[in-house]
């Protein structure tokens, strides 16, 4: 039987060759941990938070992440598209996500603050109501992407295709809105 673990308090500790222990983490606090190329797979977090650890390359294969924040986090080429899909609900602050994946993945209302989204793949997802606070989208990925009602005004570096992505009632500032229309190739000034 997997362990359960409740309000406890996680510091300091490296998981890049130690085994981490499969179970259920509920109102768990991380702080500092090393999870880079660890297995987080069946594991269960529910109203957990993830505080200056790094979970690059984490495997997370069929682990649920339900009501879960991330601050200040390196959580480079994670595939969230492997995780449980029941109740999946995340929130990144101060975070790198860098080629990172969420292909297909349902993030409605999730906020995404002061975070590194360089390389990610957002294809396919629904991020209908996101906020997106001060990011950097540079080579980002989205195609067929639902992002309506979605907040980009204080973010940069995005481009994709108005055409090909669903953005009825998006928010864009002015400075930005250049990287909907390099398809065009068109000039702005």
């Amino acid at each position: 039987m997997d362990a359960y673990f409740d309000e406890q308090v996680f510091k300091n500790q490296n998981y890049t060759e130690k085994e981490f222990p499969k179970g259920e983490y509920e109102q768990c606090t991380f702080v500092n941990i090393d999870f880079t190329n660890a297995s987080l797979s069946k594991a269960l977090f529910l109203d957990c938070e993830f505080v200056d650890c790094n979970l690059s390359n984490a495997k997370v294969r069929d682990a649920s992440f339900q009501n879960v924040t991330f601050q200040n986090c390196k959580m480079l080429g994670i595939l969230f598209h492997e995780c449980n899909t029941f109740g999946f609900s995340v929130g990144f602050e101060g975070c790198q996500l860098n080629h990172s994946s969420f292909y297909q993945v349902k993030m409605k209302n999730t906020r995404f603050q002061d975070t590194k989204l360089i390389g990610v793949d957002f294809s396919e997802a629904d991020l209908t109501n996101a906020v997106f606070s001060a990011c950097d989208f540079s080579t980002a990925t989205f195609e067929q992407t639902l992002l309506e009602k979605s907040d980009f005004r204080t973010s940069e570096n995005y481009e994709f295709s108005p055409e090909n992505n669903f953005i009825k009632g998006a928010k864009f500032s002015l400075n930005s809105v250049s990287g909907l229309l390099k398809e065009y190739q068109i000039t702005i000034d």
